[in-house]
């Protein structure tokens, strides 16, 4: 038995429990993405320990209408640590895709079956209904800007396209792309929502939208 008395018993003030209610309801909105704007950019919170940073909402706009370009009416698409894509391809409520997020943040998970946890250093390790060449186009950008990161992922690309790649990463990882994947530079220069250190561009091995109408 409790030797305490109710009276006894520490009570938070109103404004203290207030102030509590609000903190549980911002982490419950961040972890557990609900609601008509579930798929909302910055919904679910950059983490800089995992090299998260989050597309502009312009820019992935302008690529979630690219891959839908490219894949076509009824067409899959494979989001390679690109949530931000994934996130605004569903908020264009285009039910007619097939849409399919590949992360390492399990936080993810929220977007059940369209989920796929993906660790590069893994690059070949997926669920039996992944299969090999099922994605019309693959839009990619590795979290690290290196070598070894750009060669693991490569794999996983050239695994899980039919043909199309759209890649997102440092201008300094030219060199590297061209030879790993066989894309060329766009015109197009993506942005993101914090300012980003590094010159980003996009690549694509396929004539594409972003080297036109920038």
């Amino acid at each position: 038995m409790c030797d305490l008395e109710d009276d006894d018993v520490p009570q938070l003030s109103f404004h203290a429990l207030a102030a509590l209610q609000e903190f549980y309801a911002e982490q419950k909105e961040h972890s557990d993405p609900g609601g008509d704007d579930k798929y909302s950019i910055g919904r679910i919170e950059e983490n800089w320990q995992l090299s998260q940073f989050w597309y502009s909402q312009e820019t992935a706009l302008k690529l979630a209408k690219e891959a839908i370009a490219a894949a076509g009416e009824g067409g899959r698409i494979a989001c390679v640590s690109t949530p931000s894509v994934y996130q605004k391809l569903r908020e264009l409520h285009r039910e007619d895709l097939a849409v399919y997020v590949f992360e390492y943040d399990r936080r993810f998970a929220v977007y059940g079956e369209e989920f796929v946890f993906y660790d590069y250093n893994n690059p070949l390790d997926f669920p039996e209904n992944i299969a090999a060449h099922s994605f019309d186009i693959v839009i990619v950008d590795p979290p690290y800007l290196s070598e070894e990161c750009l060669r693991k992922t490569s794999e996983t690309v050239k695994y899980l396209t039919r043909d199309k790649i759209l890649l997102c990463t440092g201008a300094v990882m030219e060199e590297e792309a061209v030879r790993l994947l066989g894309v060329k530079m766009c015109r197009f220069t993506p942005e993101h929502t914090r300012n980003v250190a590094n010159e980003f561009r996009c690549y694509t091995n396929y004539d594409s939208g972003l080297d036109h109408d920038v």
